[in-house]
């Protein structure tokens, strides 16, 4: 039985532990972290269904990570979809670790927001166009290792963010929050 998360659940950046570093987790998962993992996921999958959404009390996400319910845990799930709604990406992790990422970088053309964060912040947030994580899977069960690019680097590198205390708009320029940086790559 997973954890029931809503929006009741999560806290807001005003909440000194969303700055906090998060702790890894002890695998196997023992039940109570099992059941926040699939919480967390199961939020993100809802959440873009607009009849739970509006059942459950869900805001549309891509991602969320434990630390954003308070608890100070290396785990996040993510789930992105396509333009019919059909899953591209999927993932229920435990410990995700950056193993490399590239030079190159990415920027979403409308910006990004989060769950933890009700005031918008304008601006552009470059991250690598490519990271390859490894992680436990709760999905699969097993530790594996994700090449990811564009939309899926930006939406883990924004995730794994929230387990060493940083939110998205610590990385917006506050002089110039639109610069264009030459050569980053722009997702729309």
């Amino acid at each position: 039985m997973s954890k029931f998360i809503n929006n009741d659940s999560i806290i807001c950046d005003d909440d000194q532990r969303l700055r906090e570093k998060s702790l890894d987790v002890a695998l196997p998962l023992n039940k109570e972290d099992r059941e926040l993992l699939e919480g967390l996921y199961k939020y993100v999958l809802d959440s873009t269904d607009p009849e739970i959404a509006q059942k459950d009390n869900l805001s549309p996400a891509v991602g969320i990570a434990a630390i954003q319910t308070g608890v100070k845990k290396k785990m996040l799930a993510v789930v992105i979809k396509d333009s019919e709604g059909k899953i591209i990406h999927e993932y229920a992790l435990a410990n995700p670790k950056i193993l490399s990422y590239s030079l190159e970088e990415a920027y979403l053309e409308a910006g990004e927001g989060c769950l933890s964060v009700p005031k918008y912040h304008e601006g552009y947030v470059y991250r690598p166009r490519r990271l390859k994580v490894k992680a436990y899977n709760l999905l699969t069960d097993q530790e594996e290792i994700i090449k990811a690019k564009d939309y899926l680097a930006i939406v883990l590198g924004h995730e794994i963010d929230h387990l060493s205390g940083t939110l998205y708009y610590d990385h917006i320029d506050q002089k110039d929050p639109f610069k264009v940086k030459k050569d980053a790559f722009c997702i729309d």
